[in-house]
């Protein structure tokens, strides 16, 4: 008598590692999902960004060099995060248990092939429901180390947007500094 797979599908298992070795079972298809962005460290950094932008049209205006500059990123764009690739991994563990996890960002097409020895370190995630996170996978077939990097709030807001608020907080922290002293 054969098992039918489709009908009674194998358990999986979500452990919480951090080390499971075995074997690469099957590599789902990815989707994408949003990091989540805080109100208050958004606020925070854009209301400092609108300083360091008002000092620079100030300036600007006075030089009569131009229009001061793009207005940057709309709230709207900047409160959505970003999305980031999800990839479902299948693992035979030494033990014979079938383990699910998410990779988290991208990683090379060829990088995981079935049946590919692999040692992965993985994280629980804050949901409870969801299979543990991928921090790296080291392909022992391949002597390949696979780091996959989602992107982060502070890689969504960007350099040029961080850089301005940091600015704002300079200039801020100043003029305030000078209104006690004096």
């Amino acid at each position: 008598m054969t098992w039918d797979r489709e009908l009674f599908p194998e358990p999986v298992a979500h452990r919480p590692g951090p080390i499971i070795n075995g074997h690469v079972v099957k590599l789902e298809d990815g989707y994408s999902r949003e990091v989540k962005v805080g109100q208050p460290i958004l606020v925070a950094v854009v209301a400092a960004a609108s300083v360091t932008r008002l000092v620079t049209r100030a300036v600007v205006s006075v030089l009569r060099a131009g229009s001061g500059g793009g207005g940057g990123r709309k709230w709207k764009e900047l409160k959505k995060g970003p999305e980031y690739l999800v990839t479902p991994l299948r693992i035979r563990a030494t033990d014979g248990v079938l383990c699910e996890m998410e990779i988290h960002g991208h990683l090379p097409q060829s990088a995981l092939e079935p049946r590919d020895h692999v040692q992965v370190t993985v994280r629980r995630q804050k949901d409870p429901e969801l299979a543990p996170r991928v921090e790296k996978i080291v392909n022992l077939t391949t002597a390949q180390l696979l780091t996959p990097h989602p992107p982060t709030l502070w890689s969504h807001l960007g350099p040029v947007l961080l850089t301005q608020a940091l600015l704002g907080a300079v200039v801020f922290g100043t003029v305030a500094a000078c209104t006690v002293i004096t």
